[in-house]
């Protein structure tokens, strides 16, 4: 039996599947329409993308905060139970013995809830990745 959000009107398989109603147009309001107590994780992730890289402009891609310089830089996100950051696969393989604590994947590093952002990691790859992509 389908479910049907009343909102918007489309219909998922999953009763309250999670989704956007009206795609975020900025990342003030992805970060908005995200569960409130995410929100400080999210404006502090923000802030210190934002730090490594001044140069990079905000925008949204593929429906998440992105930083983009001629080209996406690095994304990141809000799942259930962690912030996702989307450096890319290269990345992921540069920084793997510093990212041995989290889950990564492909391209993805989860970062939860529960545990403080690794923030001079977080800025050392930001940056390598802007040198690496920035055009």
């Amino acid at each position: 039996m389908k479910w049907k959000c009343p909102k918007c009107g489309r219909e998922f398989s999953r009763r309250n599947q999670d989704h956007y109603c009206v795609k975020p147009q900025t990342i003030d309001e992805y970060i908005a329409a995200q569960d409130e107590s995410v929100q400080p994780k999210l404006n502090e992730i923000r802030v210190l993308l934002k730090k490594a890289l001044p140069e990079a402009e905000e925008r949204i891609s593929w429906s998440m905060p992105t930083y983009w310089k001629g080209r996406n830089i690095i994304h990141f996100a809000a799942s259930k139970k962690h912030i996702g950051l989307y450096p890319g696969d290269e990345a992921v393989a540069l920084f793997a013995e510093e990212l041995g604590d989290y889950s990564v994947s492909k391209g993805t590093i989860r970062i939860p809830y529960d545990r403080p952002l690794p923030e001079e990691l977080i800025g050392k790859i930001a940056e390598w990745c802007f040198k690496t992509y920035a055009k």
